[in-house]
């Protein structure tokens, strides 16, 4: 009668201890799938800093050209004028060439700032939460 009486218990308490382990793998994959989406959201930020560094930088880059093409007219009438036609110590041409390159100088270090957040992005093949998740579902179905 004594080994009728355990036999439940031992029932109840193994029943028990899968319960126990099926509810501590469900809050592991709940975390996991919470730090996944935090990561995600981290991703999608700096997707959006680095587009909007790069478009800004691609915009100034394209701006600069402006003044640099005007730069080359200029030099180029500068070139075929007279000698001693402009009084100023920089040409017209050089003043155009300065703003022209200065932009280009920003407008490269902005773009190549934009280049460095997307490279900075970790995609979900490469998350570590997502890698982990995908090792505890493979452990709990047996599949590898």
């Amino acid at each position: 009668m004594a080994t009728a009486f355990q036999h439940p218990s031992t029932e109840q308490s193994t029943t028990s201890l899968v319960s126990g382990i099926v509810s501590d793998f469900q809050d592991l994959v709940k975390q996991q799938l919470q730090l996944t989406r935090q990561e995600i959201i981290e991703d999608i930020r700096k997707a959006k800093e680095g587009a909007w560094l790069y478009s800004i930088g691609v915009g100034t880059l394209v701006l600069s050209a402006i003044p640099i093409v005007f730069a080359l007219v200029y030099l180029l009438h500068w070139a075929t004028s007279p000698a001693g036609n402009d009084p100023a110590s920089i040409p017209l041409w050089g003043c155009y060439a300065i703003v022209g390159i200065v932009l280009a100088a920003i407008g490269g270090v902005m773009t190549w700032q934009g280049m460095i957040k997307f490279e900075a992005m970790n995609p979900l093949t490469h998350n570590p939460a997502t890698e982990a998740l995908k090792e505890n579902v493979e452990w709990a179905t047996g599949r590898k």
